[in-house]
């Protein structure tokens, strides 16, 4: 069984040498995604609540382009820089992702200059 990589330029280009996201069988793991909105590079304005929404967007982007959705995501971690954020961050949450909810993990860590929120994603697919 082959480790496919997935690319989109719908998502921000990787920084590093890793892949936004690869598959091996059913098994889809999204790279961390943080709210650099892809069209500019830049770090979207305002606060946690719309790096959030940037974030899912950059998810859903590098999922689509695997051939997933939000719905094959059986895991996720979310990686907050304050934890006066998490409020906010669990309301977009709570907009953003239906029934049956995926098991979640929530944790507190430094990110790069300007950034609040990061989220990784781990997706189970049909065949």
């Amino acid at each position: 069984m082959a480790k496919v990589s997935t690319s989109t330029e719908d998502a921000p280009q990787p920084v590093a040498f890793y892949s936004q996201a690869v598959r091996k069988g059913n098994i889809l793991q999204v790279a961390g995604q943080v709210g650099i909105d892809p069209a500019t590079g830049a770090v979207v304005q305002g606060g946690v609540a719309e790096q959030t929404r940037q974030v899912f967007a950059n998810v859903a982007a590098v999922l689509a382009a695997s051939g997933a959705s939000l719905d094959d995501v059986v895991m996720m971690r979310a990686y907050l820089t304050d934890t006066a954020h998490f409020a906010e961050f669990n309301e977009v949450y709570n907009e953003l992702v239906r029934e049956p909810f995926p098991a979640r993990t929530t944790v507190y860590v430094g990110l790069p200059q300007g950034l609040l929120v990061e989220i990784d994603a781990l997706a189970v697919l049909d065949g």
